[in-house]
């Protein structure tokens, strides 16, 4: 197990490494020799990497990450107290199901950037303005996957929980938490997704440090390598949260109820 673990991390590297060779053929190609692109309109990955040791030399790149790292997690646990409050209510209130439901699922198909305009006007170019765009964008998610959890839990678990004389707060504690936290977590780890995506959009429209402002810097500087940085970055961070903590959560889950051997 340990070595096919070793060999799968070898081929990801040597795939990587395939993958950056190609992209400066492709720059050396398009530029240097057929120049069909001017060096400005194309990243490179010897660009991309000058611009990240320069960033990360003045420090912009780590406050920048760190800024936005902050405001997400704190966005995202905001979304999540609100989200569960909305999913509670609308899985014991049939005419929230009903009337509700509908409309969440409805504004859960809204590009985060919508809600930009409404946070610049109510916040101002302020952090707050930006958590409100991560918590619209985010909450609603987390209510319908909060709703879809609890519905799927076998009903024959909360009968027999009821049988051996379970009460209410029992019920939810040692019945339907447990059996409906692994949906519950995908439902968390999406919820997180749809977190980051709205913080950058948050993020690029006001003027605080993050890594939002830091591409728009770059677009607005004619700088696509720091531009490609700072997606690459931010593609990076939402890879190691969701193998950090989403994926270790997962993968404990599965073994405590015996569904993986190792």
């Amino acid at each position: 197990m340990k070595y096919e673990g070793r060999l799968y991390k070898l081929s990801l590297l040597i795939f990587i490494l395939i993958l950056i060779v190609f992209w400066q053929g492709f720059y050396f190609l398009a530029v240097d020799v057929l120049q069909l692109s001017k060096p400005y309109t194309v990243p490179s990955p010897l660009g991309v990497g000058e611009r990240f040791l320069d960033l990360l030399s003045n420090g912009t790149l780590p406050e920048a990450t760190l800024q936005s790292l902050g405001r997400g997690i704190l966005g995202y646990a905001i979304a999540i107290v609100i989200g569960a409050v909305i999913g509670l209510l609308i899985h014991h209130f049939y005419y929230l199901q009903k009337n509700l439901k509908p409309m969440l699922l409805g504004l859960q198909t809204l590009p985060s950037v919508c809600w930009v305009p409404f946070s610049i006007l109510w916040f101002g170019l302020s952090t707050n303005a930006i958590l409100f765009v991560v918590v619209m964008g985010t909450a609603f998610s987390i209510s319908i996957s909060v709703d879809n959890a609890i519905k799927n839990v076998p009903p024959i678990y909360v009968k027999a929980g009821l049988t051996m004389g379970a009460t209410k707060s029992q019920l939810y504690w040692d019945v339907i938490l447990p059996a409906c936290l692994p949906e519950l977590v995908s439902g968390l780890k999406q919820g997180w997704s749809f977190a980051w995506r709205a913080l950058m959009a948050g993020e690029v429209m006001t003027t605080s440090i993050g890594l939002g402002q830091t591409l728009i810097t770059g677009r607005d500087l004619a700088d696509i390598n720091q531009v490609m940085l700072v997606m690459l970055v931010i593609v990076l961070v939402g890879l190691l949260i969701d193998k950090c903590i989403f994926s270790a959560i997962e993968h404990r889950m599965l073994k405590k109820r015996g569904l993986l051997s190792e």
